[in-house]
């Protein structure tokens, strides 16, 4: 990272660091943990429903279901969860935030969710403007949707455990 970014980054982590809100969550024993707990069981939601959409794109799992019945029924648990997500990594960060911002691991985590939304988003797109991809008939194009999605999920998962580590 160039010297000037990790200046303003030591300077922004140490002022969050200071504020009442991290403060709060440094003191009290209960936050983190239940903060942690919830944020587990929101990724838990949200790779579920990522598991069972990308193996209908893989025609694995519900063949008897059209892609777009099976993505309306378990997109709302990617994209509400990942909501409760953010609030709760917003947290974790708010109450260590060097530890979050300044590792590497994390911010490869951050990408990959990005990342992650943006398969995502396209995958809706999609189904949208493809009715025959939303019937079923994606071919190629849902089984590289359907991997680049697993890896991407799976990639995030393991470096968020990764960053306990680093």
């Amino acid at each position: 990272m160039p010297p000037s970014i990790n200046h303003w980054l030591n300077q922004f982590c140490a002022w969050v660091d200071q504020t009442p809100l991290s403060q709060i969550i440094q003191t009290k024993a209960w936050i983190v943990p239940t903060v942690q707990s919830v944020h587990i069981l929101a990724i838990s939601v949200v790779m579920a429903s990522v598991l069972m959409i990308d193996l209908r794109l893989l025609g694995v799992v519900g063949r008897d279901q059209s892609v777009g019945r099976v993505a309306a029924r378990f997109l709302p648990f990617i994209w509400w969860p990942l909501l409760v997500l953010l609030a709760t990594g917003a947290v974790m960060i708010i109450g260590e935030p060097a530890r979050s911002l300044k590792n590497n691991i994390f911010q490869l985590k951050v990408a990959l969710i990005v990342a992650a939304m943006i398969v995502t988003f396209a995958f809706q797109m999609a189904l949208r403007k493809r009715p025959a991809f939303a019937a079923g008939a994606g071919g190629r194009d849902a089984i590289a949707i359907a991997v680049v999605s697993l890896v991407l999920w799976v990639g995030i998962v393991c470096a968020g455990r990764w960053i306990a580590y680093s």
